[in-house]
């Protein structure tokens, strides 16, 4: 028989469906759903379909809950044809629903979860196809992928945490900048109508602000479109390797912000190293995956550099040490790990301590950052009210 995915609306009437369906030609598989009070509308074979496989992809939700209830159906008994006959039924969305006939269909084949997983590129990383493998070959996927989930959750937790930290002061930027920009072209404008109109001498500071305003009416355009057209250029830019690599090494030397990438990058680091030395990945193996989650090439590097010294039968932490891009206490307590025999330990603690002090420094800088924004913005506001009222306090003056 041949697995076939589909997508059908029942004969009846109501919401439309997709998964998949064993039969022997197209033709078997069209009546088989028939039976079923569906009517396909589309009907793909599963190796026709490996091209679309390549594209899915799952939002980083979408994947920790699929993982959790994988987990959860394991624990319950289930084999994994059972359970993924089980996920696609009650999946809300056709993306999962096709992914999870593509992994059926291989399953069926005879081909190991992990195998059918490397079809789906894009939903199921290598760090996860990995942890899959290790647990497939111990006996222990369960355990395995509930870590798994435990770690997707707190890395989506943990992004929605800073995204969220950083609206505030992204909001009352954006606010407070329309605001500037509303007097400098609305209602400075119409006040130069009264200072011309009074023939005085205006203050320094009426000069600078009439000078400002008439160049962002004349030339605001055109900054705003080169600001555009530079933001295109190094968009692009950065995609070449050798400018990207660049950047990423500048971007370490930014204060605060160069502090709190290199610390995201080294917490990913141990907990995704914690996982898979924990589910009996070796070492080596574990580096590989491990510098796939690194988002600076800086730190990637450096942890390729790492491995290579690894390989040469260096230790560990003595390796992290001479690649000196490692924060003191993840090098400390590698070291501790390596010389008691519990380095997964170890380094899931470095990981929780690394995720804590992240925590609580963006909590602080954001904390500061939205009334610091208030302040700037309040004072450039000061700055051009004061300068409109300057010559009418003049005037003032001179009527008295």
């Amino acid at each position: 028989m041949t697995a076939f995915q589909y997508q059908a609306v029942p004969i009846a009437g109501g919401k439309a469906k997709s998964g998949q369906i064993d039969a022997d030609t197209p033709r078997h598989a069209r009546n088989l759903l028939r039976e079923q009070g569906l009517l396909a509308t589309q009907l793909i074979e599963s190796s026709a379909a490996q091209g679309q496989s390549a594209r899915l992809s799952l939002s980083s939700q979408q994947l920790a809950t699929l993982t959790r209830q994988f987990s959860a159906l394991l624990d319950a008994g289930l084999t994994i044809d059972e359970l993924l006959i089980v996920l696609a039924e009650q999946a809300d969305h056709d993306k999962t629903r096709q992914v999870l006939a593509g992994l059926r269909a291989d399953v069926m084949a005879g081909m190991p979860l992990s195998n059918g997983m490397e079809q789906f590129p894009r939903v199921f990383p290598m760090l996860y196809r990995t942890l899959v493998k290790a647990g497939e070959e111990s006996g222990k996927l369960a355990g395995v992928m509930q870590r798994l989930a435990d770690y997707l959750e707190a890395r989506g937790e943990l992004n929605s945490k800073i995204a969220i930290a950083f609206i505030y002061p992204a909001v009352v930027m954006f606010v407070s900048a329309l605001v500037i920009l509303g007097m400098l072209t609305w209602v400075v404008p119409q006040m130069v109508q009264v200072f011309e109109s009074a023939k005085q001498t205006l203050p320094l500071l009426t000069r600078a602000l009439l000078w400002t305003s008439a160049a962002v009416k004349s030339a605001g355009g055109w900054v705003l479109l080169a600001v555009l057209i530079a933001s295109v250029a190094g968009f692009y830019a950065l995609k070449k390797p050798e400018l990207k690599h660049r950047f990423h090494v500048w971007r370490l030397t930014w204060p605060i912000l160069g502090y709190l990438d290199r610390l995201a990058n080294t917490a990913r680091f141990a907990s995704t190293l914690a996982i898979l030395v924990g589910s009996g990945v070796p070492l080596l193996k574990s580096l590989d995956a491990a510098e796939g989650v690194m988002s600076n090439l800086k730190l990637q590097s450096a942890v390729g550099e790492v491995a290579s010294e690894v390989r040469e039968g260096v230790s560990l932490a003595r390796a992290m040490k001479t690649a000196d891009e490692f924060p003191p206490l993840l090098l400390h307590l590698v070291a501790s790990g390596e010389a008691t025999g519990r380095l997964a330990l170890m380094l899931d603690r470095a990981s929780i301590e690394q995720t804590k002090e992240l925590d609580r420094k963006v909590t602080a800088f954001t904390s500061l950052l939205g009334p610091l924004m208030v302040l700037v913005m309040g004072a450039v506001v000061m700055v051009i009210v004061l300068a409109i009222l300057l010559p009418v306090f003049e005037m003032n003056q001179l009527v008295k």
